[in-house]
């Protein structure tokens, strides 16, 4: 049983460093299991600080240390698992480590690590006490020269900023030297050395400078990183055109390696890529697949100047980067892919994780006030709220006082770690607004919920609004104030036309209402006829809404609201009504054959994007609907929602089954969005299809997968078939597997479409394939296919009633903790909302928390996300 506990760090306890190195020379000495590191640091105090120096070092075998060229005795400095302390270190010195690691044997895939033959790094959050000693905070900058030396087969050998000098060494061995001109906290360096294929380009920055583009992959994969380099070079140009960004050195780098606990990494200058999110072609990668690559390559680009050349000041910071760089991938995405459906894919991933956490015992602010683990609060919260709160404050003060920010900003930090209250202070003296209630936004967690009730004066030609808010309870924090909430609300008539109305004496069609306080009271006048209203529109604020509104509201909405999130929002509300009442044992069946009837009147607008289309078509998820039921049922639940599906199936199978027909690509495959939208309808049309028990959609699904000419089409064809089961589905996976049994990011695919099969011997198929000559859980992404797939998206047999998924999924986080609790500590999620479900289902899963937490040698990020999970 486990008898230490771990103490917190504290934002309230920051402190700034007591000591500052502002230039550092790294000698890489790389050998597969005794790399040695030589650092030689300029050091000085920081300020009147007078207490001994403690660096960071964990995992190093201490070669030496010596001060000013002299060697340190034991007795005068001391070297634990965790610090090298020097009691009585001078104001200013030269500090001179040598340390000696194993690479090949760092399963963890922090620090410096062999993934596929290759030497790379992974430092954020605290891995570089892994490659030397070291202040590893980010609020340490320091200016990197790094000479790496290592064997010819290792031809690329790479790290931050410029190559400076580079050649052959005796004894059939090679060196490059790089110096980074840019001051950096250490989590932002880079190293990679191995034999890579390179794809080569170029761009010409808005002030005329060339800049040299490189992506280092596996040999023979260049091909597959042409996407990936179209997306870097516009990322680079959106950039400079929307906020005025140019990129500031002459190489630009991003390297794939195949073992990588993050999507990828920002490291400056030299950005490092899981595989997954970088390589991509037609035939092996999906429009998702494209969809994602774009959205991080411009993500890690964003970095550049959110995150690096301003960093921030402590980890507690860390939607600083995060939040805003989200924001921007965002705003990014949405101008290559279409602003409606970017909006919406977002908001359903901001749903389907962030409001789940903030219901849940892992609940925290935008900036939390303590960790155990850093790594454990890279987070829903801190990603995708960070970025609506963003996303928010544009919304307040306006577009051109949100820019004007931004350069403030950017001109004020650059060059500096800081933190969100200098942020949030450069928008405040770029608007002249008082935001020091915006900044609740940031302490406060939990999803706020907005009550709106409407009455029309007919009389007074007036619509009365009343809006309310409330905060439910989070860890820590009972007592919720009030948030400033922007809710954007326009009017329709019944018909669903526009309804103009006067606010202020100004004629309208489109309002912002702020709601910041308890409550408010709006009039909007010279509203003539009785109106339907449109609220939170284009989810201006990340709450929960709920109003007066009846479903012929909801259905005027889905027919007609020129704000198509709403449109869509209208579908999913009426969907998720029906579901959970049928879950609850109160079927509507007039109201589900109403509502087929409504989605087959959208599929016929021929105004409406195909994308968009496919969204209407797909249900709300059954985690989504979780959410709303007390307690969730994850049976009934997924009982209720087969039986709209095939509802929908039947009422709409000629509507389908032409769809199915006439989009099929006959053109060359571009993953444009037009051509991914005309494939994600005709997909979506089929999985529908795939509901209909009255009909041969097997042979369909079967024709589907056999005749796809691209990856997106093979796995809507394989996924139809996992739907409905049986033997054909049996059959794809076999011919699937055998066809791409070389591929580890296909297969990845191959283990994630079964980690979903809805049938009964679901958890069988997955515990069998954790033992398939193919997986491999030291691969985070072979894991997350199979292990975190089955438990995230699959509830219906995770959440078996003998609470044998829930043993499955403990006993992998703990033999996961043993070598990557990183990685491990990602899976409690799907444990930690226990509470949420009927007493019988979440007794077995607090049992297998309990299970975890009483461990001996666990790991820290594991028993804080686990303990945190059990605590009242």
């Amino acid at each position: 049983m486990r008898t230490d506990t771990p103490q917190p760090i504290r934002l309230a306890d920051y402190r700034p460093p007591a000591f500052l190195v502002d230039e550092v020379n790294l000698t890489f000495d790389l050998q597969p299991n005794a790399t040695r590191v030589k650092a030689r640091m300029q050091v000085r105090r920081n300020g009147d600080h007078a207490e001994a120096l403690r660096f960071n070092g964990e995992r190093l075998k201490p070669i030496s240390v010596a001060i000013d060229g002299r060697t340190l005795g034991e007795a005068e400095r001391t070297i634990d698992g965790e610090f090298l302390v020097i009691p009585d270190a001078p104001d200013a010195f030269v500090l001179e480590t040598e340390v000696e690691i194993d690479p090949e044997n760092n399963k963890a895939l922090d620090g410096l690590y062999m993934s596929g033959g290759r030497f790379c790094t992974q430092c954020e959050a605290e891995g570089f006490r892994k490659i030397t000693f070291w202040p590893d905070r980010p609020d340490v900058l320091s200016r990197f020269t790094v000479r790496i030396e290592a064997d010819k087969a290792f031809r690329h050998l790479l790290s931050n900023g410029n190559l400076v000098q580079s050649g052959d060494l005796p004894g059939g061995r090679r060196f490059a030297v790089w110096n980074d001109p840019f001051p950096k906290p250490c989590y932002l360096f880079a190293l990679v050395g191995g034999e890579l294929d390179v794809l080569e380009d170029k761009l010409v920055t808005m002030t005329g400078r060339t800049v040299d583009l490189r992506i280092y992959v596996d040999p023979g994969m260049a091909p597959r990183a042409a996407y990936a380099m179209d997306a870097l070079k516009r990322s680079m140009t959106w950039d400079e055109e929307a906020f005025g960004r140019e990129y500031d050195l002459d190489l630009f780098m991003i390297v794939a390696v195949r073992d990588f606990n993050f999507g990828a990494m920002e490291n400056k200058g030299l950005n490092i890529f899981n595989s997954s999110l970088l390589l991509a072609d037609p035939a092996t990668a999906t429009d998702m697949d494209f969809e994602r690559i774009e959205s991080v390559v411009a993500h890690e680009y964003f970095h550049n100047w959110t995150g690096d050349r301003i960093t921030c000041r402590d980890w507690f910071q860390l939607c600083l980067k995060e939040g805003l760089t989200v924001f921007r991938d965002q705003s990014f995405s949405a101008d290559m892919r279409g602003h409606a459906v970017q909006r919406i894919k977002d908001v359903k991933a901001l749903r389907a994780r962030q409001f789940a956490e903030d219901q849940g015992p892992l609940a925290h602010p935008v900036r939390p006030s303590s960790y155990l683990k850093i790594d454990n609060f890279y987070t829903a919260t801190i990603y995708e709220k960070g970025a609506e709160v963003i996303r928010m404050l544009k919304t307040l003060i306006g577009p051109d006082a949100f820019r004007a920010g931004m350069d403030l900003y950017f001109e004020r930090w650059d060059g500096h770690a800081t933190t969100v209250e200098e942020f949030i202070r450069c928008f405040a003296e770029a608007s002249g607004r008082d935001l020091t209630d915006f900044f609740a936004w940031y302490e406060q967690a939990g999803t706020p919920k907005v009550t709106l009730a409407s009455r029309y004066d007919e009389a007074a030609r007036a619509l009365h609004l009343e809006l309310t808010q409330a905060t439910p309870p989070t860890p820590g924090q009972p007592t919720k104030r009030p948030l400033p909430i922007p809710v954007t609300v326009g009017l329709l008539d019944q018909d669903g036309r526009t309804q103009a109305f006067e606010r202020d004496g100004k004629a309208i069609d489109e309002t912002v209402i702020v709601l910041d306080g308890a409550s408010a009271k709006i009039t909007l006048t010279g509203v003539d006829r009785p109106p339907v209203v449109s609220a939170l529109r284009g989810f201006s604020a990340p709450v929960r809404l709920e109003s007066d509104a009846e479903p012929k509201d909801r259905y005027v909405l889905l027919a007609g609201d020129p704000d198509l999130f709403n449109r869509w929002e209208a579908g999913q509300e009426l969907a998720r009504a029906l579901i959970l009442a049928r879950a609850e044992g109160r079927p509507d069946e007039v109201g589900e054959e109403r509502y087929a009837e409504a989605v087959g009147r959208a599929l016929s607008d021929q105004a409406a994007e195909p994308a968009f289309k496919a969204l209407l078509l797909a249900l709300p998820s059954e985690p989504d609907l979780a959410l709303a039921m007390r307690p969730a049922d994850p049976g009934a639940i997924h009982e209720a929602r087969e039986a709209l599906r095939e509802r929908l199936a039947v009422h709409l199978q000629h509507e389908l089954r032409r769809l199915h027909t006439g989009l099929q690509d006959l053109g060359e495959f571009s993953p444009d969005a037009a051509g991914a939208g005309r494939r994600a309808l005709r997909n979506a049309a089929l999985e529908l299809l795939a509901a209909n028990p009255r009909s041969e959609i097997a042979e369909v699904a079967a024709g589907h997968y056999a005749a796809a000419a691209n990856m997106t089409d093979a796995m809507g064809g394989l996924n139809a078939l996992m739907l409905i089961g049986g033997e054909p589905f049996e059959q794809g996976l076999t011919d699937f597997y055998e066809r791409w049994k070389s591929e580890p990011l296909v297969i990845d695919k191959w283990f994630a479409v079964q980690a979903r099969d809805p049938s009964e011997t679901a958890l069988g198929r997955v515990i069998g394939l954790t033992a398939h000559p193919a997986f491999d859980a030291k691969n985070p992404n072979r894991l997350r296919a199979l292990v975190s797939t089955f438990a995230n998206f699959n509830p219906a047999r995770f959440h078996d009633p003998s609470g044998a998924g829930y043993r499955f999924l403990a006993d992998q986080i703990l033999a996961v903790d043993r070598y990557n609790p990183m990685i491990a500590a990602r899976l409690i999620d799907a444990l930690g909302g226990w509470r949420r479900y009927t007493p019988e289902l979440g007794a077995l899963m607090k049992a297998e928390l309990q299970r975890i937490v009483s461990t001996e040698g666990l790991s820290k990020n594991v028993f804080e996300l686990a303990s945190r999970a059990l605590a009242d």
